[in-house]
């Protein structure tokens, strides 16, 4: 996530802040602008806030804090006074919660929401999901956050726009111990929620939005069982000779969907690791290039449309980069794949798959299908 800053007192604010250490200004995300702003409450207009200003014109925007926060601590997203629903955008497509009576249950569902914003910035930024939906409505997947129970154990996955997610992934330890024997070295919330969003996306842009011979060109025939494949991927035990050599990662093996997933994903943590690269000035020389001559690295949320070989010439060194500062630190590396052609004839798909359709949004005014989510 790139950096944001008070627009009250100019310092450096992070994606979950709710109040500025330097001016001790409210904060609150405004997903209708995807800005992080200092807010106010407003004189004689009980519950309603506006952003904070330093000038005596004051904003006539006015907004409500997301249920979420009021009630629980555990949102720092905002909503307009004019949307009727309770819950901010992101909340509003959390349909079931874990039951937060059990004492470790809070913070684990804290921990997905932090993750399922993020998702939600990312989404926003690339024109997938509308940021301001009329009505109260919601759009994107709908999501279910559940807990194991004796006999019904819950399995992450998606299906038909609805995504569930095992509360047990939000413990350090458990997802430690299911990363080892699942054999999948970047296992994490945020990539759950960015690989389940995966799946979400195919039924919209690949087989709603008319691409599946195109597709089945690049990453083959969807239409073989699917719970065969999963079955079958299990029983190898997860080994698959050389898939390096056209998939990003082991797990993509098993099936065109899971292919599709794990490559969205991915495409999700490049653009987003560039965009943070991107706010903090980063400079690149680029492998090639004349040593003194230092490339600035493209922020692809705010570019528009960038050029899909640019995204890889930066995202190369990038990742050595972040691993040699993990490796200083005693850590091991951050991004442990190496990407190869077959993989990035893929990741290019998708990007053209996401432009596509931010275009198709900013030159007709076409938002996607709205859904309706039970809050």
């Amino acid at each position: 996530m790139k950096t944001f800053h008070c627009q009250y007192c100019g310092h450096p604010l992070f994606f979950e802040n709710v109040e500025c250490l330097k001016c001790n200004s409210a904060l609150a995300f405004l997903p209708d602008r995807l800005q992080m702003a200092a807010v106010e409450e407003v004189a004689g207009e009980e519950g309603l806030w506006r952003p904070r200003s330093r000038g005596k014109k004051q904003s006539t925007a006015r907004y409500r804090l997301c249920d979420n926060h009021t009630k629980q601590n555990a949102c720092n997203f905002a909503v307009p006074a004019s949307d009727p629903n309770p819950l901010c955008v992101s909340c509003r497509l959390t349909r079931v919660l874990p039951d937060l009576t059990q004492p470790e249950n809070p913070v684990r569902w804290y921990r997905l929401e932090v993750a399922k914003r993020r998702l939600f910035y990312t989404l926003g930024k690339l024109g997938l999901v509308a940021t301001s939906p009329p009505d109260g409505t919601a759009d994107g997947p709908i999501f279910e956050f559940l807990a194991d129970m004796p006999g019904q154990p819950v399995m992450t996955g998606h299906a038909d726009g609805l995504i569930t997610i095992n509360v047990a992934e939000a413990d350090e330890q458990e997802r430690t111990r299911l990363r080892v024997a699942m054999h999948e070295p970047y296992r994490t919330i945020l990539g759950h929620f960015r690989h389940e969003s995966g799946h979400y996306y195919w039924d919209r842009l690949i087989a709603e939005g008319g691409r599946t011979e195109a597709f089945r060109a690049v990453f083959g025939d969807e239409s073989q069982d699917y719970q065969q494949a999963l079955q079958d991927h299990y029983a190898r035990g997860g080994t698959v000779p050389d898939w390096q050599d056209n998939f990003v990662s082991e797990y993509a093996t098993a099936h065109p969907w899971e292919d599709w997933a794990e490559t969205w994903a991915h495409y999700l943590h490049m653009v987003d690791l560039l965009e943070t690269a991107a706010s903090y000035n980063t400079r690149m020389s680029i492998p090639g290039s004349d040593e003194h001559d230092l490339e600035e690295v493209v922020n692809p949320l705010e570019t528009g449309y960038p050029d899909f070989n640019v995204l890889v010439e930066q995202w190369v060194p990038l990742t050595l980069l972040v691993n040699s500062l993990n490796r200083s630190l005693g850590q091991d590396d951050a991004y442990p794949f190496a990407l190869s052609v077959g993989a990035l004839q893929k990741l290019r798909y998708v990007h053209d798959v996401i432009c596509e359709t931010r275009s198709q949004v900013s030159t007709e005014g076409v938002q996607p299908k709205r859904e309706t989510a039970a809050a």
